[in-house]
């Protein structure tokens, strides 16, 4: 059986200073829970605000700014926040990126790899067929890779948030967070936080009924694929990677899993409350909190991870339901 490598503190110390110069170290906002019937203090973490809107970013300039990249380019296979950070990686870094999405792709976020200076190729109508479509190419190319989550370069990447957001979420006087909260969908930053911080902090994972991957992989024993539907099914849903899962499975990390109308309403509740649209499953973790399916110790400090808002084109207005 093959080691699985996951990120050591020391490793994600040093990925923190690798991608400095090049992403955004977000801020916290902290939140009296009492405002929202929680006897808890809710602390957020602004990832939403990172370089392409998602934190993906953080994990793809740390694999460009320490792996060998070939002279034919980086090669992804995404339409949404994996792709946009590989895009913005290599175009950093001066390197060329091919990015194969499905022809139903958003247009806004299709837009915004060109915008990156990404070359987009459109295949096939679903992710596999440009997952596929990519593989072709890297075939007959010379060409880098760069997986979404299940790597220890990209997670380490990724496991950034979480130290800077344990850092940045002591109170003024003294307290550290109690607990993160964070959404999973191939596991890169929900494992990336267990590697940083599992073996001291409470952390749950959550996700929608229809992209639960996480909660069938803690069931099963080990990482399982699980049919993916509903409001969250393009950004999370994916089988839970074998690094992810090595991270999250030694650090007991829980689960929690809400509705579509659940997240919908929480979606919501983060507009009124701070004035942003985070995407559906980006809401998770909020929505576990309102809904009780985990319930945090009385008066502890929690921490909430918004990690992505590539929901809309930036110069449209936020859809009306959140309005």
């Amino acid at each position: 059986m093959n080691t699985v490598s996951v990120p050591t503190r020391s490793q994600i110390d040093a990925a923190a200073a690798a991608i400095a110069p090049h992403v955004r170290h977000t801020p916290v906002i902290e939140i009296p829970g009492d405002t929202l019937g929680l006897d808890a203090t809710l602390v957020f973490k602004l990832e939403y605000l990172q370089v392409t809107g998602a934190f993906k970013a953080r994990g793809a300039v740390h694999f460009v700014a320490t792996q060998p990249i070939s002279e034919t380019g980086i090669v992804a296979a995404s339409g949404g926040n994996h792709g946009a950070a590989v895009a913005y990686a290599a175009q950093r870094f001066g390197h060329e990126a091919h990015i194969f999405v499905p022809t139903t792709a958003n247009p806004a976020k299709v837009e915004r790899l060109i915008h990156l200076g990404a070359h987009v190729h459109p295949v096939g109508l679903t992710y596999p067929d440009a997952r596929d479509a990519s593989r072709a190419y890297l075939e007959e190319h010379d060409a880098t890779t760069i997986e979404a989550f299940d790597d220890p370069v990209v997670m380490a990447g990724a496991a950034t948030v979480a130290r800077e957001f344990e850092a940045d979420g002591v109170s003024a006087d003294g307290r550290p967070l109690d607990a993160m909260l964070v959404a999973v969908g191939g596991g890169g930053l929900a494992g990336g936080t267990a590697a940083w911080c599992g073996d001291h902090m409470t952390i749950v994972g959550c996700e929608t009924v229809g992209t639960a991957s996480y909660a069938a992989s803690v069931e099963a024993g080990e990482p399982v694929a699980v049919p993916i539907s509903g409001v969250a099914a393009d950004h999370l849903g994916a089988q839970i990677g074998r690094v992810p899962w090595a991270a999250l499975s030694a650090a007991g990390v829980l689960s929690a899993v809400v509705t579509d109308e659940e997240v919908l309403e929480a979606q919501s509740r983060l507009w009124r409350l701070l004035r942003v649209v985070v995407e559906p499953g980006v809401a998770a973790p909020f929505a576990a909190l309102l809904t009780g399916r985990w319930v945090p110790e009385p008066g502890a400090r929690i921490g909430v991870v918004l990690c992505g808002a590539n929901v809309v084109n930036p110069t449209m207005a936020p859809p009306a339901a959140l309005v």
